[in-house]
């Protein structure tokens, strides 16, 4: 019989009452220390899609801009969002529409700014 896994690290005894948009938005906070995050859960639209779940929380559009991006390409960028985000790409998230934007371009392109 195998033996019972450990709990994770970063695990929380009330990990069950965190909600998957709670965990994105403390982890892009935590690795990215944005200026500006937008999250909004898009699972409504994929009902009955592959990936979708009951209750939602599959399919999400993630805006985040950060100076931590500055200099960086669009796939260095992503790379980032997705290596904070590893658990949970590997699990309850189907599908992220990402940008992710400087301060200056986000600022061009009328993207009013309001701390994270």
């Amino acid at each position: 019989m195998a033996s019972a896994r450990p709990p994770h690290p970063d695990a929380r005894e009330d990990s069950a009452a965190v909600t998957v948009a709670a965990a994105i938005r403390e982890k892009i906070s935590r690795a990215l220390s944005p200026l500006h995050v937008e999250l909004e859960d898009d699972s409504a639209r994929h009902a009955g899609h592959v990936g979708a779940r009951t209750g939602g929380e599959t399919h999400f559009d993630l805006l985040v801009v950060a100076s931590a991006f500055a200099g960086l390409t669009r796939v260095a960028r992503q790379r980032m969002v997705y290596a904070a985000l590893a658990e949970e790409l590997a699990g309850p998230v189907h599908a992220l529409a990402l940008r992710a934007l400087t301060p200056a371009e986000a600022e061009a392109a009328g993207i009013r700014l309001k701390q994270s």
